[in-house]
């Protein structure tokens, strides 16, 4: 086994470790500092490995290839791409990878640009909680 990050991060590597059957791993994408902080500690607290933050698209895409994560929580509005521009990229190489959506704003705003993105769904930022990542993925 390589050496273990934490503890979330060692039961999702030894499952003997915990009778939880998986961990589910999550990065997590938004230019606001205080979104990320706040969306960490909610996922921490029910039981999410949050593995790592960026802050802008490219940061995203490099941030999968090193981390591996499972989930992806991506605003749709960051600095430099369109959470949608990052989510295709992040879904249409082949790779297993759930994206979450986040916004401000509502989804119906963004008509068919969730779907056709190839994220799993989206969660108004308001709205943003464990088992609303949890119903997404099923």
């Amino acid at each position: 086994m390589s050496p273990a990050k934490g503890a979330a991060t060692r039961i999702r590597l030894d499952a003997s470790l915990c009778d939880d059957e998986y961990v589910t791993s999550v990065l997590i994408v938004d230019d606001h500092p205080s979104f990320r902080a706040s969306a960490r500690a909610l996922l921490e607290a029910e039981g999410f490995d949050v593995v790592g933050e960026a802050s802008d698209g490219r940061g995203a895409v490099e941030a999968v290839e090193q981390l591996d994560p499972d989930v992806v929580l991506l605003d749709v509005q960051l600095p430099d791409l369109t959470g949608f521009e990052v989510c295709s990229r992040l879904t249409g190489n082949g790779k297993r990878i759930s994206v979450v959506l986040v916004s401000s704003r509502d989804g119906s705003d963004y008509g068919p640009l969730v779907a056709e993105s190839g994220a799993s769904g989206f969660v108004p930022k308001a709205e943003l909680s464990g088992a609303r990542i949890s119903a997404l993925l099923r």
